[in-house]
């Protein structure tokens, strides 16, 4: 899913925005490099994206500034935001992209405290003595006044394979009659049987990241450091795209979009359920 994209050359030789100056005048500047600056914050890409701050990065916009939310200003925002060097978003999907988001009829906007975005985190933990990778899944909720982030799902590649469940004719189970021997034959399931998920309901699913904390609070696992982090957005509508950062010199680095994909029915979820599950 990762494709071309026109190179930062071609970018700034042809990329021209509403100056602050010449936007009551119907003027407009040639970009000098302030414009496609760093992305350093998160937050600024939420700004950028919005048309909430200005081009130089110095003056934030709120409702009533005449930029505030400006289209012209968005587009170019937008354009800058894409990984141009190592990402590969064809110029047709881009461009159907920044036409959804920037539409006369229905604008759509990035809201940080909204739901349809969250974090990956690809860590590092000590697990009995031997490094390990971990993928952490987190999501902001409100908490008081404000918000927090919070672990909402891990994947770890210990536990992968230690409820392999069996099915169809390999699986053990209780018969049904069980019940009038008072369940003695439990011991079949806690004490003959090494697959003791085998005797549970279909609706069974391991939850890792209890089994994970559980670990981390026997003292058998153990914090080691952030290797990556990303983010993921499904706000908005029909599309879902992620955001990395780039530390490299140049201006096109920072918090950028490094994947566009335009969904189709069900593509959400499935796409959901790769990131969550890391399958």
């Amino acid at each position: 899913m990762r494709f071309t994209l026109i190179t930062l050359a071609i970018l700034l030789a042809n990329i021209s925005i509403v100056s602050a100056q010449g936007i009551g005048s119907g003027g407009t500047i040639k970009d000098d490099g302030r414009f496609a600056a760093s992305t350093k914050q998160l937050n600024q890409f939420f700004r950028r994206f919005n048309a909430e701050e200005s081009p130089d990065g110095n003056t934030r916009f709120y409702p009533g500034d005449s930029l505030y939310h400006n289209s012209p200003l968005r587009q170019g925002f937008i354009q800058i935001l894409f990984d141009n060097q190592t990402s590969s978003v064809s110029k047709e999907l881009k461009t159907q992209f920044i036409n959804t988001v920037l539409s006369d009829g229905y604008p759509q906007y990035l809201n940080f405290h909204r739901t349809g975005w969250f974090s990956e985190v690809q860590a590092e933990f000590i697990f009995k003595g031997k490094r390990e990778k971990v993928t952490l899944i987190l999501k902001l909720q409100p908490e008081g006044l404000g918000y927090e982030w919070v672990i909402d799902a891990v994947s770890f590649p210990p536990f992968k394979n230690l409820f392999n469940k069996p099915v169809g004719d390999e699986k053990d189970f209780l018969h049904p009659l069980s019940h009038e021997l008072g369940f003695m034959n439990l011991r079949r399931a806690f004490q003959d049987s090494k697959m003791p998920e085998a005797f549970t309901g279909k609706s069974f699913h391991p939850d890792y990241l209890t089994l994970f904390l559980y670990e981390m609070k026997q003292n058998n696992l153990r914090f080691s450091t952030v290797n990556e982090v990303k983010f993921h957005f499904f706000q908005i509508e029909g599309w879902y795209f992620e955001v990395s950062q780039f530390n490299r010199p140049g201006f096109n680095t920072g918090w950028l979009i490094s994947n566009l994909v335009k969904l189709n029915p069900g593509d959400k979820e499935t796409i959901q359920q790769y990131i969550y599950d890391q399958k």
